[in-house]
């Protein structure tokens, strides 16, 4: 198949949906199918640097979300390039700009298309204007205009179905987690990279791992440092990423009188996440806006004990306390860090982390999307009008 991906966001930006399309992208082309990426211009990409198969628009910085872009033109420009490449499926990565070009593309090639829902943007309403304007009932609105239309939407995880399925959207949705390439885990070389930052072999690292936003909920995870601290006195808190958090951050640290035992490494290359997963003894996560969370099955496969916060996708991910746990308080959050810290290579279970990979991983990931592609051009080439529920 000769397949697009139409998205607002890709590499060099860093970001959960970068690292999902990256991921797609590699599984597809290990299958034997053509991708093409359709996306934004960067400032970080020069104009005149070759990129295979990727095909830039002009863009913009997106209002109060500067690190995101949107297209501002291209809609016949793309549809000329789809046409020559005589792709048979489109697959959106975005409900603006790249995403309705791509619904555009596909309409007049009349080919099916695809969508993946990656963001719960309720979560996200702060960035514009303080969430004085838009509202619940918007995003509402606005997903329902998105997946009119479609062939079919992959929903990350059940909590995306659910809030798909409770906007009202009829398009068919299947439940399809992005996964984790498991060769990347294989041989980590922790030794050298905590001494690259001044850790000793035994130091206790907790990770946190993300990009640095407000919805994350990092400050949390650093104002329960004093009490974990009490309990294990050389524990060290490291934050990786970056984002319009930061300086808030690294205030909030200063001001606690932590900066001995909380360091901040900025934007690492995505090549060398796995190194940082594998470094650390704990894996920590505030944050309760993760549609589904593609740093905790990172930290999965790297073996690294998790500590998050509940949700009815973490609680299934985390079926047994050998792979990690949730919480809902700071007592718990603490409780489990410390315990973990203490105690977690006593908690093994090599059998279940084994089948828990399997599930989560890239290949996996790909085979189950490159099914729900050929179950989309069966129905599209039934019918037009008709789109029957192959969502099961």
């Amino acid at each position: 198949m000769n397949i697009g991906l139409f998205t607002d966001t890709y590499f060099p930006q860093v970001s959960g949906v970068a690292t999902s399309i990256k991921t797609l992208r590699d599984q597809l082309e290990k299958q034997g199918h053509q991708v093409y990426i359709f996306t934004t211009t960067d400032p970080n990409v020069e104009r005149n640097v070759y990129e295979r198969n990727v095909f830039r628009f002009s863009s913009i910085p997106f209002v109060s979300f500067t690190e995101r872009r949107i297209a501002v033109r291209g809609l016949f420009q793309a549809y000329q390039i789809a046409k020559e490449l005589n792709l048979d499926i489109v697959h959106t990565q975005t409900e603006f700009s790249m995403g309705w070009i791509g619904k555009f593309v596909a309409r007049n090639l009349e080919i099916p298309c695809l969508h993946t829902y990656h963001t719960m943007y309720e979560d996200y309403l702060h960035y514009v204007a303080n969430g004085k304007i838009l509202k619940p009932v918007h995003v509402k609105q606005g997903t329902l205009a998105f997946c009119y239309h479609l062939t079919g939407v992959v929903a990350p995880s059940d909590r995306v179905l659910t809030t798909l399925t409770d906007y009202g959207v009829k398009t068919p949705i299947r439940v399809i987690p992005t996964g984790v390439n498991l060769h990347q885990y294989e041989q980590p070389d922790t030794a050298n990279l905590r001494r690259e930052l001044g850790y000793q072999t035994d130091t206790p690292v907790i990770l946190s791992l993300s990009r640095l936003a407000y919805e994350k909920n990092i400050k949390e995870s650093i104002a329960a440092m004093p009490r974990i601290l009490a309990e294990v006195p050389n524990a060290q808190l490291l934050i990786v990423g970056d984002g319009p958090a930061k300086e808030d951050l690294e205030q909030q640290v200063k001001d606690a009188g932590l900066t001995d035992h909380i360091s901040f490494t900025g934007q690492v290359d995505n090549n060398d996440v796995f190194r940082y997963y594998h470094m650390a003894n704990v894996f920590l996560s505030s944050s309760d806006s993760e549609s589904q969370g593609l740093t905790y099955i990172e930290a999965m496969a790297a073996g690294t004990k998790i500590v998050v916060m509940t949700s009815p996708y973490t609680d299934e991910l985390l079926s047994k306390r050998t792979l990690g746990v949730t919480f809902k308080t700071e007592d718990e959050m603490v409780t489990n860090v410390v315990d973990y810290l203490k105690h977690g290579d006593e908690e093994q279970d090599p059998d279940l982390l084994a089948r828990k990979l399997a599930e989560i991983s890239a290949d996996t990931f790909g085979q189950r999307v490159i099914e729900f592609y050929q179950d989309a051009q069966a129905s599209y080439e039934a019918t037009h009008e008709d789109t029957p529920d192959f969502s099961n």
